[in-house]
């Protein structure tokens, strides 16, 4: 019998399954039925060993991620490790209570700990899945394992290893075997039978997407590495994980998310009308080609057959983008499954008020949305595909009682942005300052990214490894390696000092929304109750008195109809009793109130309604 382990890791969430183990597991488990396969969610023990909240405080920056295990691996530059890690943890109180030294010793007896309580000479290969801040981490326990089982042999795949980043992990770590460049099913099935063909005295074979230690070449093409149709996936086996958790005992329990996707690549990317690059920041879909999805019975299925095997009714979908087409469908579906679902996605600002809708009842609870820029200027450069409107009201529709609460991030100092594109975002942060704070992050320029692949569009003159991994590794290795995190020359303390005013603003937003929400039940900062024929707006004021406007007539109509973005041509059709003037001046006046928000002659209405029963306010169609 061959035995294969799957392994994930520090850092990732460790509330929920590896989603890369649990899809992989099942794949093999259903190809290959005689193939042994474990997966080890060690990331799970370490965060259970080391303390949760210690956990999540050291996960939630790469770069504190990556520092620990860079210290274990290469003792010998703790102390330049060490000061690196000073630096970063300056705004974390419970970190700055450890001293790094003590911290990574800590670390080291717990990773010994559980590397202790498995053979690992019993397994033929072990399958190590590497994405975002798991290098290092990723790097000791293969090193580990090795001294191990010696005759062990290693793959490592996934978003980390994709193209020239898995062949540099190949040349400079003798460990590692293979590498597998994209989508990891069909590669790792072929890989397994080519060890076992060799064993068995066969030559081993070749297969487009693994890259081999014992034979060279250049990267090959992914096309023909990815299963054709996701339905044909199995569901993902996280029985590991459960089993995991379990054995941790009654006072380290806790409900964690089942993570599922729908989709694998980048509709927008592929898309003809964005000539084909997708959006310029993003480097998230290295591992694909194209866009697949599953059927929406599949969806639903896998939905209902997850949450019943493991009585947990919490999912996190981790596609990068949903599927374009007939999302209400598919929530609508998704809701009449019957079961009291809490579910997170990630979607575009374009969605719609009616599929917000959809997907609360549901049970969606929070959505991240690509917002990234309040500028359309900035918007366009950034190849996003939507504009300050576009965003503007989704953050106003996800401030809707009884719609889905949302995150998202506005990133700062972008390569080649301008004053005109600062000034913008200055200006319409003043409108959106009633709905939820956007966190502020700062550009990093992502390996293979559209800004990596054309910098001199974006006025970059030099891109090198980030000069952050020359604290962590040692310079022969920080210079082999080609690395996630890029660093980069060309206007960057220019763009620090550009952006510092917007850092400022939204610093001072996420306290004043804090401030007005302190007291529960206090509901949306700008609210208004409809009379029927008439409507009150209710504006709530960080220190000061509450404002009310009340709209007669059809002031209120024109109010409710821009609940929407609308142009001032639809508006005057709709309203065509009333002259243009007219129109234009009651809609300049509720802009420079900041009940409404204009872009050119587009309008948008700003107050959500203060009941949830009013939540489908948002679709409302009065054409």
């Amino acid at each position: 019998m061959t035995r294969l382990a799957l392994i994930s890791t520090p850092w990732p969430l460790f509330t929920r399954p590896s989603i890369q183990l649990g899809t992989l597991k099942a794949y093999v488990r259903k190809t290959l039925p005689h193939v042994e396969v474990d997966a080890f969610h060690l990331y799970l023990g370490v965060a259970a060993d080391l303390g949760y909240d210690l956990y999540k405080q050291i996960s939630q920056s790469t770069w504190l991620s990556e520092s620990l295990f860079a210290a274990l691996l290469y003792p010998e530059r703790i102390s330049t490790i060490a000061r690196f890690w000073k630096r970063r943890v300056s705004r974390s109180p419970l970190l700055r209570k450890y001293e790094f030294v003590e911290l990574c010793r800590e670390l080291e007896i717990v990773s010994s700990r559980i590397l202790a309580r498995h053979w690992w000479e019993r397994y033929d290969l072990a399958g190590f899945s590497i994405c975002f801040g798991q290098l290092t981490s990723s790097l000791y326990f293969i090193q580990e394992i090795k001294k191990r089982a010696p005759s062990l042999q290693l793959v490592v795949g996934g978003s980390a290893c994709a193209g020239e980043m898995g062949e540099s992990l190949l040349r400079i770590f003798p460990e590692i075997n293979y590498v597998v460049n994209g989508e990891g099913e069909l590669p790792l099935v072929h890989l397994i039978q080519s060890l076992e063909r060799e064993r068995d005295n066969a030559g081993p074979i070749q297969y487009p997407g693994i890259v081999s230690r014992y034979g060279g070449g250049p990267l090959p093409e992914q096309e023909n590495t990815q299963v054709e149709r996701l339905d044909d996936l199995p569901f993902p086996d996280y029985g590991d994980y459960f089993d995991q958790l379990e054995s941790l005992g009654a006072d380290r329990a806790f409900l964690p998310r089942i993570p599922m996707e729908m989709s694998r690549g980048c509709w927008w990317k592929r898309g003809s009308g964005n000539k084909g690059r997708g959006c310029a920041f993003c480097n998230l879909n290295l591992q694909w080609q194209g866009y697949r999805a599953k059927s929406r019975q599949r969806v639903v299925e896998e939905i209902d057959v997850l949450t019943e095997r493991h009585q947990i009714l919490s999912i996190s979908f981790m596609d990068n983008i949903l599927p374009p087409k007939n999302l209400d469908s598919l929530f609508f579906e998704i809701a009449k499954i019957k079961k009291e679902l809490r579910l997170f996605t990630e979607i575009r600002a374009t969605t719609s008020s009616s599929t917000l809708a959809a997907m609360a009842q549901a049970g969606v609870e929070q959505v991240q949305v690509g917002i990234e820029a309040l500028s359309t200027r900035l918007l366009k450069k950034l190849n996003k595909g939507t504009t300050a409107m576009d965003n503007v009201e989704i953050m106003k529709n996800c401030e809707t009682p009884g719609l889905p609460d949302l995150t998202g991030n506005l990133i700062l100092c972008f390569p080649g942005s301008d004053e005109a594109d600062v000034a913008e975002t200055l200006h319409n942060l003043d409108f959106v300052l009633p709905f939820r704070p956007l966190r502020g992050i700062h550009f990093w320029l992502g390996y293979r990214s559209g800004v990596w692949r054309n910098p001199r569009a974006y006025g970059i003159k030099k891109m090198g490894n980030h000069s952050f991994y020359g604290h962590l590794f040692p310079p022969p290795i920080f210079k082999g390696l080609r690395l996630m995190i890029q660093g980069y020359q060309g206007g960057v303390r220019y763009q620090k000092r550009l952006w510092a005013q917007v850092k400022e603003k939204i610093d001072a937003w996420a306290k004043s929304y804090a401030e007005l929400h302190s007291t529960p039940g206090s509901g949306p900062i700008l609210s208004y109750l409809d009379g029927g024929h008439f409507m009150i707006i209710r504006q709530r004021r960080p220190g000061k008195e509450d404002m009310t406007h009340r709209l007669k007539g059809s002031s209120r109509e024109i109010y409710l109809f821009c609940e929407s973005q609308r142009s001032l041509p639809r508006i005057v059709a709709r309203f065509s009793a009333f002259g243009e003037d007219q129109i234009r001046g009651f809609l300049k006046m509720m802009v420079e109130k900041r009940l409404m928000f204009n872009e050119g002659e587009l309008y948008l209405s700003l107050a959500v309604p203060l009941r949830a029963s009013c939540k489908s306010r948002g679709s409302l169609q009065v054409d």
